[in-house]
């Protein structure tokens, strides 16, 4: 079943209009557009509001910035009136996403599961809103499937259809290992839409092959196939890579205000521009503005300075992000914050190295060392240039960088 093509014919209202530039913003691909618009159309004369199905395995603990890109278009689309659906990977997090993968990504325990996805709402409810939020695990439909259910899932694709997918072709090609359960990670994902007849299912350009398989399979199932919306990938602090722990290029949202503040001022002034798309809520018209005003002499730190006000009150407060405001101001003029870490250290006279990794002020004492010769360390105001360095008893404020401080005292 498709959307009604007579619908798409008719003039588009403003509310259309606004729906439709809202969908567009920033993505990376709507499929199929004309599509989504009968969709829409359809909703507004129904008053029956889409279903938007964003699902996301827990595969960490924690969330950060790329993250809530797609969240931040959901609760765009949210708060146009329409049904938004959070669906928590507890099943298929047990197979593991092998988009963008080179091996096979090893699937995790239940108890791993179970643990991050507790955390994993809390932290997606300061971007979307809670009580207009439907949220649902995947094993709810997919346990119940069973073995025979399964084998007639997999009768609905065809091996030389996944083996299109750029991935498993690649790694194929390059006599590289591809795990039959990993055929079953994009199936699952797939009948995620079946399961909840979605209207519209958003992922970053990674996830397109998952997306078109829910198209597919709702297909199969006699189901009017959702649409498609991709978003790209966040760069992270660095500007180049995809926002990533283990890229160290990241801004987790449960960050402490004051870092959060200081990590977003560090982006470059490109980058800012990409971020204020992705990110920020301020209408197209108000960026256009802040991009005008700056072309025209404005100091680009002020644009920056509003975008990290608005990300960190929205995962902090307005309170916070003042506070943290003033803490950057005090700390770019070479003054200490006023609560720091308070460490106290035995042995006497310490070297340098050692106080950074005993204080978690670095991780290793070769790392230390490598700050140390980045001219990255002070002790007191003063930068440390000999690594040889030893501190004798007493206390002194330790600072690595512009943001971590610790008072040391050494006994």
């Amino acid at each position: 079943m498709m959307p009604d093509d007579t619908v798409t014919s008719a003039p588009l209202s403003d509310r259309v209009r606004e729906a439709l530039a809202v969908s567009l913003r920033g993505c990376d691909e709507l499929l199929p557009q004309a599509d989504w618009l009968a969709k829409l159309q359809r909703a507004e004369a129904s008053g029956q509001p889409l279903r938007i199905k964003l699902g996301l395995d827990p595969t960490a603990p924690d969330i950060h910035l790329g993250h809530t890109v797609v969240l931040n278009k959901m609760r765009q689309l949210q708060d146009l009136g329409h049904q938004v659906i959070f669906l928590i990977g507890d099943f298929t997090s047990l197979i593991g996403d092998p988009s963008g993968r080179n091996s096979t990504r090893p699937p995790l325990t239940a108890e791993q599961i179970r643990a991050n996805a507790e955390t994993y709402f809390a932290q997606a409810k300061l971007v979307l809103d809670e009580s207009k939020t439907e949220i649902r695990y995947n094993s709810e439909w997919s346990d119940p499937l069973g073995a025979r259910g399964m084998i007639q899932l997999a009768a609905r694709y065809t091996v030389a259809r996944m083996m299109e997918r750029d991935d498993f072709h690649k790694r194929f090609h390059a006599g590289q290992s591809i795990s039959v359960h990993e055929f079953l990670y994009p199936l699952m994902q797939g009948y995620d839409s079946v399961a909840l007849r979605s209207d519209l299912e958003l992922g970053g350009t990674d996830q397109k092959f998952n997306l078109l398989m829910g198209r597919h399979l709702q297909q199969e199932y006699g189901q009017e196939p959702q649409c498609i919306l991709t978003m790209p990938l966040l760069e992270g602090l660095d500007g180049i890579e995809k926002m990533s722990k283990s890229k160290h290029n990241y801004i987790g949202i449960s960050e402490d205000a004051n870092t959060m503040f200081a990590k977003v001022l560090s982006i470059s002034d490109e980058l800012m521009w990409r971020w204020y798309m992705l990110l920020s809520f301020r209408s197209l018209a108000e960026i256009e503005a802040l991009k005008a005003e700056v072309a025209a002499g404005r100091n680009p730190k002020d644009a920056k300075v509003l975008l990290a006000k608005e990300i960190t009150t929205r995962f902090h407060s307005a309170r916070a992000a003042d506070a943290a405001e003033q803490d950057f101001i005090h700390r770019s003029k070479g003054g200490v914050p006023d609560k720091i870490a308070e460490v106290a250290l035995a042995g006497a006279p310490l070297g340098i190295g050692l106080v950074l990794k005993l204080s978690g002020l670095a991780p290793s004492t070769s790392e230390a060392n490598r700050l140390i010769d980045g001219g990255g360390v002070r002790v007191d105001s003063s930068v440390v240039g000999d690594k040889g360095l030893k501190l004798p008893a007493g206390t002194y404020v330790v600072q690595v960088g512009k943001r971590k401080f610790a008072r040391v005292t050494l006994a």
